[in-house]
């Protein structure tokens, strides 16, 4: 990037105007598919990046006439697909803050959400705009628009069959916002305590566009099927093409795998973001039926420690593609990343001895670095004690994409955030994980730091000890956990047995953790485990269906032990 170039970014950010791009330099590119299902057959409609743009302008015109303006916080609730990624981008193209909040973690913790975040508009489906009195419970917003209204519908087929005399030209350039300004507020999916608002900024966004482009390597004209809908929202600054696939985003681990192979591979696909659980339905099915993914050249997974096991069988129906786990969170994205080819040739023998899941090298730009655990707040980096390599401990990140603070929990700031006056942005993020960095500056996770189970005779982590019971040919997934008080806790490991294994009977279960229990005892780092248990489906996070809620299943097993 030039001098000026440089300069410009610091002035004005807004990743809006990356689809003003697309819609210049490429007009006719097909922007976004939209699946149709006609008598048991895939067709799709397609929508131009010119298109797209225009739609975007004719959204921004309609929230305009609402009393949303540069500013506004709009609460969004439209379902994922072609109406959400034109209300985000009319949004961010007008200057107004969109919050998003995943409706899958319940009403109760939604409406905190609302209020903590203190939307002033809505925009979302009729059902939304409609019910929101009696959903929210009163709470007031100074405007709302339906999305999906009879306006919105005639305003989209305007933008799409090309400018008319009435369709005007109102919002289609992005307004002046500069790169500190406030562009989001996105929830985290509150897996290991209260969702968070967290406050992202346009120059955020812009260094998660310019990280990921260029680690990937994504070109123009590349096809994107992405089974986490949110990902799927930059693709039109990135100029990919949007397949939008046929599934229930807040099931996706439920979705039905021969209608995802099948728009992979009549829309060819090259590009894929999914959960391991969505990825492990897909790849079972494949081998099932013998179908690869020939035109695939990336997958990312994310969300949730990804087994090499999974990661060498997509290997197998990707004939000219490579797996990527990048690791990251809500408040810091992208941190690291590895490719499948990595972790099969020199990281998984390490990672089924149980020294945790190699997340590769941070990105260019990104710091990390490894802390002695501490459960109170570290105002200034002066005050932690740095880990040598190899020496497992708190994991902090620093980059230009890495979030600044929380929407009104000023605590909660104080106690993820870490002053550091030469640290990229002043400070570092704690990510709440655990994890070390090896001698090759390779960054590896160890578990969630609120899950460790801390004993009289030592610490457990969750991602060391799994990976042992998860080589037993009969688990799934499995999850540690702690019986007690932490110091005193007593390790207990629960099997989600693989489909039709659970066991029928007392007899089958005693033979099932028998079995298990000596797996475990065969390694050091899980020899100290002696109960297990068995649970039919664990209960996992909405939003990638595979984060485990290990404190959740330690509840609910303690009066077992």
């Amino acid at each position: 990037m030039s001098g000026s170039e440089g300069d410009a970014v610091v002035q004005s950010a807004n990743v809006a105007r990356y689809l003003a791009r697309s819609a210049e330099r490429t007009p006719d590119a097909p922007a976004v598919r939209l699946p149709l299902r006609e008598h048991g057959q895939l067709h799709y409609r397609t929508i131009s990046f010119a298109e797209l743009h225009a739609c975007a302008g004719r959204a921004t015109s309609l929230f305009h006439g609402r009393g949303i303006e540069p500013g506004t916080r709009v609460l969004l609730m439209v379902k994922p697909g072609f109406d959400l990624i034109v209300s985000v981008f009319a949004l961010f193209q007008m200057g107004a803050v969109p919050v998003v909040i995943d409706p899958g973690m319940g009403w109760k913790h939604f409406r905190n959400c609302v209020r903590q975040s203190k939307p002033e508009a809505l925009v979302g489906i009729r059902a939304a705009t409609l019910l929101s009195p009696i959903l929210l419970r009163g709470y007031r917003f100074r405007s709302k628009y339906t999305v999906g209204s009879p306006a919105w519908n005639k305003a989209i087929k305007q933008a799409i069959d090309g400018p008319t005399p009435d369709s005007g030209t109102q919002g289609q350039q992005s307004a002046a916002t500069n790169a500190s300004q406030l562009a989001a507020i996105l929830f985290t999916s509150g897996s290991t305590g209260p969702a968070k608002g967290v406050c992202y900024e346009h120059g955020m966004f812009e260094a998660q566009l310019r990280l990921l482009k260029e680690q990937y390597r994504i070109s123009l004209g590349e096809v994107d099927l992405t089974l986490l809908p949110v990902f799927a929202l930059f693709n039109p600054a990135l100029g990919m093409t949007t397949v939008v696939p046929e599934m229930d985003p807040a099931r996706p681990a439920q979705a039905d795998p021969a209608k995802i192979i099948e728009a992979i591979q009549q829309a060819g696909v090259t590009n894929s973001f999914g959960s391991p659980a969505l990825w492990a339905n897909l790849v079972r099915h494949c081998e099932a039926t013998g179908k690869t993914l020939p035109s695939v050249r990336r997958i990312q997974i994310a969300g949730a420690p990804v087994p090499p096991s999974l990661i060498r069988r997509l290997k197998a129906i990707l004939p000219a593609g490579e797996v990527n786990t990048p690791y990251g969170a809500t408040e810091a994205l992208p941190i690291a990343t590895i490719t499948g080819t990595e972790i099969l040739a020199s990281t998984q023998a390490l990672t089924d001895e149980g020294r945790g899941t190699c997340v590769g090298r941070p990105f260019p730009e990104v710091q990390v670095r490894i802390i002695a655990v501490s459960e109170g707040e570290i105002a200034d980096i002066e005050q932690a004690q740095m880990m040598p390599a190899g020496e497992i401990g708190e994991i902090l990140v620093s980059g230009p994409s890495v979030t600044r603070m929380y929407e009104s929990r000023p605590a909660a700031t104080a106690a993820a955030k870490v002053a550091d006056v030469a640290a990229p942005g002043g400070l570092w993020h704690r990510m709440g994980d655990v994890g070390y960095l090896d001698t090759e500056g390779r960054l590896w996770f160890c578990g969630r730091k609120v899950e460790r189970v801390r004993t009289l005779r030592g610490v457990l982590y969750t991602d060391c000890c799994e990976a042992i019971a998860n080589q037993h040919p009969d688990v799934f997934r499995s999850a540690l956990i702690g019986i007690g008080e932490p110091g005193q806790q007593s390790p207990a490991m629960v099997i989600e047995p693989e489909p039709g294994k659970f066991p029928i009977d007392s007899v089958a279960e005693s033979a099932f953790r028998a079995s298990v229990l000596e797996c475990l005892a065969a390694s050091s780092v899980t020899s100290s485990i002696e109960q297990v248990f068995f649970k039919q489906a664990f209960p996992v996070d909405v939003r990638h269906n595979a984060k485990i809620h290990r404190l959740a299943l330690a509840r609910e097993f303690t009066g077992r032990f």
